[in-house]
C-alpha cells in the first residue's frame, strides 16, 4: 500500500547538512499494525511524517497505492490525508471551544451525520461525554476522543505518532488496544519509543540514528 524506496529528509543546520532519516527502504502493507520502535531523536516522527505525506522526502520516493506523494500538490496531498489516513499524536490536539462530539466530528467535514461519530465514541467507552469539553476530560480520555477522530470515516491507514507518551502505562496499553481493534481493515502504523506498547504489533522494525536496524 505504502511503499519508501531511498527516503531520506534532512534539513541544514548553520549550513551543513543533517538527516533526520536516510535512505529508508520499507513498506506498509494491507490491514497490518506496524510499529516503528527507536530511542527519542532516532528519527521516528519524521519517518511517520514521510510515510503519511505530512513531508516530502529530500531525496527517494514515497508510493501510496502506486503514486509518488512527491509528485502530487498540496491541496491533493491535504486531499489525501483527509479522506485516507487518520492521525493520533503524542498531545491530545483538541479544539477546547468544542465538544469531544463535535472534536470528532471537525475531521470529516464532508460528513456530519453525529450517529456514527456517537457510536466510535460509545466503543471507546465515552457515549457518556460526547458533550463534554476537552477540560472536563481526563488525559485518557482526551487521548480516546483523538482516537475516535482518527477512526472517524473508516481511514485506509491510522498513522500513530507517541500516542501514549503523555499516559500512563495502564492508560496507554488501553488506547493502543482501541486502536488496534477498532481500525477494522485499514492498516495501523505507530511509532514509540515503548517495546511494551506494540505487543500487538504485527511487526516491528528498529529505528536508530535516523536508519533502519537490521541487526
Amino acid at each position: 500500500m505504502i511503499q519508501a524506496t531511498g527516503a531520506s529528509l534532512a534539513y541544514s543546520d548553520q549550513g551543513r547538512q543533517v538527516f533526520a532519516c536516510k535512505d529508508i527502504d520499507i513498506d506498509v502493507r494491507e490491514n497490518e499494525f506496524l510499529g516503528i520502535l527507536g530511542p527519542s531523536g532516532s528519527g521516528k516522527s519524521s519517518l511517520l511524517y514521510l510515510l503519511s505525506g505530512l513531508k516530502i522526502p529530500t531525496s527517494g520516493r514515497i508510493l501510496y497505492n502506486g503514486a509518488d506523494l512527491s509528485s502530487l500538490s498540496d491541496d491533493q496531498r491535504s486531499h489525501l490525508r483527509i479522506t485516507q489516513f487518520g492521525f493520533v499524536f503524542q498531545q491530545p490536539y483538541l479544539l477546547g471551544y468544542l465538544t469531544a462530539l463535535e472534536n470528532v466530528l471537525v475531521s470529516t467535514p464532508q460528513d456530519q451525520d453525529p450517529d456514527s461519530a456517537i457510536e466510535i465514541l460509545e466503543k471507546l467507552g465515552l457515549g457518556h461525554k460526547t458533550h463534554r469539553h476537552p477540560h472536563e476530560l481526563s488525559g485518557g480520555e482526551r487521548q480516546r476522543v483523538c482516537v475516535a477522530r482518527a477512526l472517524r470515516g473508516s481511514p485506509r491507514v491510522i498513522f500513530a505518532d507517541e500516542p501514549t507518551a503523555a499516559l500512563d502505562h495502564s492508560n496507554g496499553v488501553s488506547v493502543v488496544t482501541l486502536l488496534n481493534r477498532l481500525r477494522g481493515n485499514g492498516s495501523l502504523v505507530m511509532v514509540t519509543h515503548d517495546p511494551s506498547m506494540l505487543a500487538e504489533a504485527d511487526r516491528i522494525v528498529k529505528l536508530a540514528d535516523g536508519t533502519l536496524d537490521n541487526g
